[in-house]
């Protein structure tokens, strides 16, 4: 039988960062977006209140359970998704392959600095002319001497203006790839243009492009894809708590909105056409938590859940998208007015569309699993 109530870690855990957001993270959103810079201030935060270790195991982590980590990352998502954005890069594929794979010197000197958020990753996968299939990317990585040399473009590079790390997927072989690490300051290694935006302005994005750059091999060579599948459904089912986020922020200011407003002499909540909004909304957005809930139950009980994470996923930012252009309708033109936030949630949550595997591609994965 199913049972998604809270254990007293997980309720705590959630109000930890329900405060976090509330206090510190949403009052600054509005600037950060105005004013794009990473934030900084914030991001340290996070890890001191212990998010960037959230999934990783003591001594370095603190062993949270995947729901207890969502829950954080929905709250924080509703502050600020920029801001959220940022922080779980770091949590996951900032710090994933070097958890997973780094050894000895690399490990003591980058990743409990990075879970305390005093060391920033990125992760480098997309290219220019190789986004969803990994497979065309022209990034490579040969042995010289005993020691590897990247070359090649990565763009979409969050946090990559900032990152003191970069985890970097390159081609080994025909259909092989490799994950390496390189550090900032490589030889080498260089960071591009700034990406300019729609949404989640406060999370940078940059090119970034290695030449001959020394690198360091994480795992066995031609284990790539291997240890990207290892995560891959965490990444999926973040993306949809980053969702959730962004459109319970969007309802709870739409819904506070039509109390307060008044036409014709009473609040607009009490007219039939706002009041459809506002239930489609909710059942949107509990439908999608439900989703997230049950994928993520499989998860924690070891299921391979695969399609249960892409359908959370395609899901909860689908919603998400709508329940954020129902918020603007709702609040008609103060919907379109950068004063008010929901202008900006809308903008910021078109990115869950994309991270993690857009919706075409999660259809056409889910379509291909039922038809085979």
């Amino acid at each position: 039988m199913l049972d998604f109530s809270l254990t007293d870690e997980q309720q705590a855990t959630r109000d930890l960062f329900r405060e976090f957001a509330d206090k510190e993270v949403r009052p600054l959103a509005a600037e950060l977006d105005r004013e794009p810079r990473f934030p900084a201030a914030l991001f340290r935060r996070a890890g001191e209140l212990g998010f960037f270790g959230m999934r990783y195991p003591a001594p370095e982590g603190n062993g949270a359970d995947l729901l207890s980590y969502l829950l954080a990352v929905e709250e924080i998502a509703r502050g600020s998704l920029a801001v959220a954005a940022s922080c779980t890069m770091q949590s996951l594929m900032g710090t994933f392959f070097v958890q997973r794979h780094a050894r000895g010197e690399l490990r003591q000197r980058l990743l409990a600095p990075a879970l305390r958020g005093e060391v920033i990753g990125a992760i480098c996968m997309t290219e220019p002319d190789s986004g969803s299939d990994l497979f065309s990317m022209t990034t490579r990585a040969v042995e010289k001497d005993g020691s590897w040399r990247v070359t090649g473009r990565k763009t979409w590079v969050t946090s990559a203006p900032v990152a003191d790390m970069f985890t970097v997927f390159a081609r080994t072989g025909e259909r092989e790839l490799s994950i390496f690490l390189l550090e900032k300051g490589a030889p080498g290694l260089l960071v591009g243009r700034d990406i300019d935006k729609m949404g989640v302005r406060a999370s940078p994005t940059s090119e970034v492009s290695f030449e001959d750059a020394p690198a360091c091999l994480l795992g066995t060579r031609g284990a790539g894809m291997e240890s990207l599948r290892e995560i891959l459904c965490e990444i999926r089912l973040m993306t949809a708590a980053l969702s959730l986020g962004v459109a319970r922020a969007a309802f709870e200011d739409s819904l506070a909105y039509s109390r307060q407003r008044k036409q014709f002499g009473k609040p607009i909540c009490e007219f039939q056409a706002v009041q459809a909004h506002l239930a489609e909304m909710r059942t949107g957005l509990e439908a999608a938590r439900a989703l997230v809930l049950w994928a993520a139950w499989n998860s924690m009980r070891g299921a391979e859940n695969t399609e249960g994470s892409q359908m959370a996923k395609l899901f909860a930012s689908e919603k998400a998208v709508e329940i954020c252009d129902r918020a603007c309708r709702v609040l008609a033109s103060y919907g379109y007015a950068a004063e008010y936030p929901v202008e900006r949630y809308l903008r910021d949550a078109r990115f869950t569309l994309i991270g993690g595997g857009t919706s075409e591609i999660l259809r056409g994965n889910l379509a291909r699993g039922m038809t085979r």
